[in-house]
């Protein structure tokens, strides 16, 4: 049986990327470029080149190219002290996030519910976006009782971290309370946030987190790029 062409493109693209002939964050060429390289119609490359963006080969962004993908796949581990910094930095990644937004709104029924505050009562939204070697890998909101933290945005922007922003509340420990994730493919606005393909899959994490005491601190709801991170939970309270 003969292989279809844009299949043939596809592994061809594939082995050169693997043999490095296109390194990870260059370019590749146009369409119409790859099409007489390969002997074949536009059709078959813009096919090739969809399905090695929908596995994570491939990075096409809109108006600049198609560029090989130069993000690793990351191991996180969700535990009890689960801690960004210290699951992806220690890997060599070097982190980093942005402040897209900070405010007061009416709490959902399930943010209300695990902070223990009364449903529509304002809560402090923060929405950031992460990125692991300047690579987008993730970004969503965390809630916060404003009353309780105030200026917490602010503070965690400044410090760098969340860990140190909940020390200048006199916390200096906190524990992963409950944690529950499930994979779905990724919605338009969520594959142009993270710069993967639309038919690629993200992994939506929602997480609680408290004081030694069992007080209830933030609730976060994030998504993650499922080509670019890979979960693993742990049982360890140390």
């Amino acid at each position: 049986m003969v292989k279809e062409k844009w299949r043939l493109v596809r592994d061809q693209l594939k082995q050169d990327i693997e043999a490095g002939v296109f390194q990870p964050g260059a370019k590749l060429p146009t369409e119409p470029e790859l099409a007489a390289q390969f002997g074949a119609g536009r059709h078959s490359v813009r096919r090739a080149v969809s399905e090695l963006s929908k596995e994570g080969t491939l990075s096409v962004e809109q108006g600049r190219g198609t560029f090989v993908e130069t993000a690793p796949l990351l191991e996180y581990e969700i535990g009890a002290r689960t801690r960004l910094s210290k699951n992806l930095g220690a890997q060599g990644v070097e982190m980093s996030s942005a402040l897209l937004s900070a405010q007061l709104v009416k709490s959902s029924e399930r943010v209300a519910q695990a902070l223990g505050m009364i449903p529509g009562a304002p809560v402090l939204e923060s929405r950031r976006i992460t990125y692991g070697n300047a690579v987008p890998i993730a970004f969503g909101a965390s809630y916060h009782d404003p009353e309780k933290f105030p200026d917490f945005a602010a503070r965690r922007d400044v410090l760098g971290s969340t860990t140190q922003a909940y020390k200048t509340y006199g916390i200096h420990d906190y524990l992963r309370a409950e944690t529950t994730l499930h994979s779905r493919l990724a919605r338009p606005e969520e594959a142009k946030m993270l710069k993967q393909h639309v038919d690629s899959p993200v992994v939506v994490i929602r997480a609680l987190d408290e004081t030694l005491e069992g007080t209830a601190l933030s609730y976060k709801e994030v998504i993650w790029s499922a080509l670019r991170v890979k979960f693993s939970m742990s049982t360890d309270r140390k």
